[in-house]
Formats: C-alpha cells, sequence, structure tokens
C-alpha cells in the first residue's frame, strides 16, 4: 500500500521536524545498542479524563502514521496481554478482492489507571527490525491539570543509523503527544479574544497583600512523573 510505504518514509525521513512547539522532546540517551526518547506536555485535565482520551487512540492518533490512512481503525486494550492494535478494512479493486487485515503496533504489558500505560512494540519502520521498544506513557496530577510523559525505550539489532532514527522517532513521539493534548486542551494554548467592550464594566477585583495570599496560599504539589517509571507499587 502506497500509505505504508508514506508513512515509513515520513518517519524515517526526519519527522522530528514536524514536532510543535508545545511538547517539550528529547532523545535522552542513545548508542550503538539503541536510544531512549522522552517528551512531555501538560494538559488541562484530570488523570480520569486524560486516561479515557489516552486509551482512544482514534481520536487523536495522527493519519500519516498509520498503515490503513485512517486512525478511526486504531485501538487499545488497556489490560494486560491486551493489543494496541489497527484494522485494515477489506478493499476491493477491479483485479481482485482484498480481505480485512490487521497490524498490532504495541502489546499492552502494564496498565495502571490514571497514572501509567506500559505497551512494547517497535513502531513505524521499526516493525521490520529486531529490536524491541517499551512506550510508557506516565501521567502526573499537577496545579494546571496533568503532565504527561511519553517515553520510550528501544534497543536491538536495525539497519538503521541510530542518531537519525532517533531523532525521527522523537518527532514521532512528539507528534502523537501533542495530538492527544490537543485533544485534551494543552495549558498555555491561547484562550479566545475578548470584544474591546467585554468586562469594561466590570468592578476591579480588591486587591491582596501578596506575602498574605503566599502564607495562606496551600503549597504546589509538585509532578510525580517520576514515580510512574517505577514498578507502580503502592509502596513504592
Amino acid at each position: 500500500m502506497p500509505k505504508i510505504r508514506m508513512a515509513m518514509l515520513a518517519m524515517a525521513a526526519g519527522a522530528a521536524a514536524l514536532a510543535p512547539a508545545t511538547a517539550a522532546a528529547k532523545v535522552v540517551k542513545q548508542d550503538a545498542a539503541g536510544f531512549v526518547t522522552r517528551d512531555t506536555v501538560t494538559v488541562e485535565a484530570t488523570p480520569r479524563e486524560t486516561w479515557m482520551a489516552l486509551i482512544s487512540p482514534a481520536k487523536w492518533w495522527n493519519e500519516t502514521h498509520t498503515w490503513s490512512g485512517d486512525p478511526a481503525n486504531l485501538s487499545i486494550t488497556p489490560q494486560a496481554g491486551g493489543c494496541f492494535c489497527e484494522r485494515i478494512p477489506e478493499v476491493e479493486t477491479k483485479g481482485d478482492v482484498g480481505l480485512a487485515g490487521s497490524v498490532q503496533h504495541m502489546a499492552v504489558i502494564h496498565a495502571a489507571p490514571d497514572k501509567a500505560l506500559r505497551m512494547r512494540g517497535a513502531l513505524g519502520p521499526l516493525q521490520s527490525e529486531a529490536v524491541t521498544g517499551v512506550l510508557t506513557i506516565a501521567l502526573a496530577e499537577v496545579e494546571q491539570g496533568t503532565a504527561i510523559t511519553f517515553e520510550y525505550v528501544v534497543g536491538g539489532y536495525m539497519r538503521y543509523e541510530v542518531p537519525p532514527i532517533a531523532q525521527a522517532v522523537d518527532g514521532v513521539m512528539s507528534q502523537q503527544l501533542a495530538g492527544l493534548a490537543a485533544l485534551l486542551g494543552p495549558v498555555g494554548a491561547p484562550s479566545e479574544e475578548k470584544s474591546p467592550d467585554e468586562g469594561a464594566d466590570a468592578e476591579p477585583a480588591d486587591e491582596a497583600d501578596p506575602a498574605e495570599d503566599e502564607a495562606d496560599a496551600p503549597p504546589k504539589k509538585k509532578p510525580s512523573v517520576e514515580e510512574a517509571f517505577g514498578d507502580l507499587s503502592d509502596g513504592a
């Protein structure tokens, strides 16, 4: 299928350039054995809202990186042994009649609702290589909403040079994370502009003593994204 080839070429040719600035993306480690990418964004949603969106990839996964050309064919079963899979619908042509196919993008190995989803699989052009990839998607409740981190660890033999494929994969991860963030509402996104007269008659708010506000304000909750990369047990 042309779309399959296009998706593979787009990823390997430098999809890193497509990553929006809303996601903090980085190849955090690379050597001859493989690489690690990490991408983070904060959204204006609760961990439960984020989790429900996360397990519905048809709503946010970019169609360029599907085998069927339509993210509506994607699904995730968020249970150990479950599948991040894609259905390839039956296609009929004048010459022959196709049959419905399917692709396993990744297998679910750990599902902790509202906290983290961990899956194993080699995405895109890495599927044809003798590599293993583990994607951990961690959710952490923060003051503004939920911080989402994608960490993808890839290792094993592949016929690609590590630096360019690591950058390309990181770009794709950032692109997918940005799609999820756009669905939920990224923190810092431009708000709707108000008309010049809107709020003109509103009474000014009472000025508060900054020192008093600081003293009464509850301590800010720090992100716990790093904890989600552990064993996720309650005693950890």
